[in-house]
Parts: C-alpha cells; sequence; structure tokens
C-alpha cells in the first residue's frame, strides 16, 4: 500500500477524540501547545505513517527529521509484513490449536482443542490437572484469555459451557515460570518476545524484549505491562520497563526487583529454539515469538504472524532517538 493510500485510509477510520486527548496528555506533560501537537501529527502521519499512538509511544515530539525516519511507526510496520508475510499462511500462527500441534516439541504442555472436544473429552483432559488456562481460538494482545483452578473441576459440564459461552478454543496447562523470572512479577506469566526475520540480507532476531506484567494475569503491554530490551548477545535486561502511558520503572512499582541487568535464563537455548523454528513456515518470514521460560527451559506461548510494532520502539529504551528502523535495514531493504 503506498504511503498517501495509506494515510488516507488510516485518516477515514482516525478516532479524533482520542488523537486530541493524546495531544492534551501531551500538552501537560511537556507545555507544547496543543495545535502545535496536533499539526505535528499530522506532519508524522503524512512523512512517516505514524499513528498519534507512535508519535505518543515513540515521544516523536523531541525529535528531528532524522531521528524520525527510524522509528518503526504502525505504517512502517505493516508495510514490513505485507512484504514478508503471506497471508495464505498466517492461519499457523493465528489459529492457537494449528500452532501448538505443529511446534508441539516447543509448546512442551497439555492442552486441548475444545473447538472440536465434546463433555466426554473435556471431562477426561480435568482429571488430575491444576490450573489451566483458557484462550480464544483466534484472539490478540491477551484479550478473553482467563484462568481456571482444579475447584472448578467437579462440574465438567457447567464449566464446559462456560467455557463454549465465552468463545474459548483451547485450553493449556498452566505453565510455571522460573523464579528469576517469577521475581520481576509473580502475577503474570513474563514472556520473552523474539522478533526473527528471514531477511532478503540475513536471517536472525532482529530484537528481543521481556513483557512483565503489572498485577494482572496477562503481561501485554495493552493491558497494563510493560517491555524492556534484552541485548541479543547475553540475555540481560538492557533498560528500564516502559509501558504505553510513558512510564518508565528501574524498578518494579510491585515486588521492587531491579530490572535492568537481569538475567535471562537459557538465553542461548532461546535463541536457538526460534531461530529453528523460523524455518519451520518459510512463507512467514516476520514472527514474533512468545517464549516463557520454565525451570526445565523454554516454550513457546505463540507466535505472531503480525507483530505489534509498539514494544521494540518504546523511547525510554532509545535515549539517542535513533530508534529501531536501523536494525531491520540490516535484513531487509526499506
Amino acid at each position: 500500500m503506498g504511503k498517501l493510500s495509506y494515510v488516507m485510509k488510516r485518516a477515514a477510520k482516525m478516532n479524533y477524540r482520542a488523537m486530541f486527548e493524546t495531544a492534551n496528555m501531551l500538552h501537560q506533560k511537556t507545555g507544547k501547545s496543543r495545535l502545535w501537537l496536533m499539526a505535528d501529527m499530522v506532519q508524522c502521519a503524512i512523512k512517516y505513517n505514524a499513528g498519534y499512538i507512535d508519535y505518543k509511544i515513540a515521544e516523536m515530539y523531541r525529535l528531528n527529521d532524522a531521528q524520525r525516519r527510524t522509528q518503526i511507526t504502525r505504517g512502517m510496520s505493516n508495510n514490513i509484513v505485507a512484504r514478508m508475510n503471506d497471508k495464505r499462511f498466517w492461519h499457523f500462527f493465528d489459529n492457537k490449536n494449528e500452532f501448538n500441534q505443529l511446534f508441539a516439541d516447543q509448546v512442551r504442555r497439555g492442552w486441548l482443542n475444545l473447538s472440536t472436544a465434546d463433555e466426554k473429552q473435556f471431562a477426561e483432559f480435568l482429571k488430575g490437572r491444576g490450573d489451566i488456562i483458557c484462550k480464544p481460538i483466534d484472539g490478540s494482545s491477551g484479550q478473553g484469555i482467563f484462568a481456571c483452578t482444579p475447584d472448578a473441576y467437579d462440574d465438567p459440564h457447567a464449566l464446559y459451557e462456560k467455557l463454549k459461552a465465552a468463545n474459548i478454543g483451547i485450553i493449556e496447562d498452566k505453565i510455571i515460570q522460573h523464579e528469576a523470572i517469577s521475581k520481576l512479577c509473580p502475577t503474570s506469566v513474563n514472556t520473552i518476545r523474539v522478533a526473527t526475520l528471514l531477511g532478503d540480507k540475513k536471517q536472525g532476531i532482529v530484537y528481543a524484549s521481556i513483557r512483565i506484567g503489572n498485577g494482572k494475569v496477562m503481561d501485554n503491554v495493552d493491558c497494563g505491562g510493560m517491555a524492556a530490551p534484552i541485548n541479543l548477545e547475553t540475555g540481560v535486561i538492557s533498560g528500564v520497563g516502559a509501558n504505553k502511558a510513558g512510564e518508565v520503572y528501574e524498578f518494579h512499582p510491585m515486588t521492587g526487583t531491579r530490572i535492568p541487568g537481569t538475567q535471562i535464563p537459557y538465553w542461548q537455548e532461546v535463541k536457538e529454539m526460534c531461530l529453528s523454528a523460523m524455518q519451520v513456515v518459510p512463507q512467514v518470514r516476520f514472527v514474533a515469538w512468545d517464549v516463557a521460560i520454565t525451570p526445565d527451559g523454554p516454550v513457546f506461548i505463540e507466535g505472531n504472524s503480525f507483530p505489534s510494532h509498539a514494544i521494540p520502539q518504546f523511547a525510554a529504551h532509545y535515549p539517542d532517538g535513533i530508534g529501531i528502523l536501523p536494525r531491520f535495514e540490516e535484513f531487509i531493504d526499506l
């Protein structure tokens, strides 16, 4: 999609109230006039395919043109996905049952396809189980996911009906995460986001981040969680936690654990697992893998054929204003 057509399509669908609220919030934060901020948002939309959320997260109001050109905006991210990922093969990632089946060796936990299982199969699956995680078949951003504990298993029929009514398509054993990761935030499974790219110039990992919860079951940044970058060589968290509200945390507000400097256990295994998996569906060349770290090693949560571009562009992780786009340019021409 060309830049002009993309901008026009976004303009037609734009939530102008939210855009104004963003300008008002940034006015209070920076002291810049609302009119200037609104005009600058429009300019960034035209020149860089940036939405108002991009503008806020990357703090584009403080960047010059050269710095702005290094940000992975929504329009740029959409373009990369469109070029790299054949939509006919997205279903291997978008359908959680298909993903678990294809990557069974990396998922390594019990699960049941609730879309096809009858009540008898469901009741049999529950026997002797601990907590289970219930997911919509094709949900995203952690929406619609919840946990069930064994005290709900006494009436399998009622639970089966409840899950069906909630459009749950897959149930899985709850992951027990490594102690070092749990120390950051014990209420959620804090997952590692590893983005791989089968590029024309080279293949490999573009970036890696850890997503950390903040009191909720989900670690997702759309559910109030935060993200922090990981050094690709060492597996050490190399920056502060940052969230979509623009808040920055050196120490986790719930646990007091220092975020930068934390070593991700089994880091080499994490990289090897993702680098191997990126070859399984070569028609989907840009994938963001969500990895949990258990006491026994890394396991896949899911793979994303349309990765969120918010996670790798929080301004707090680029103090010099140079964003992540140059890393993508090492793999593909933009």
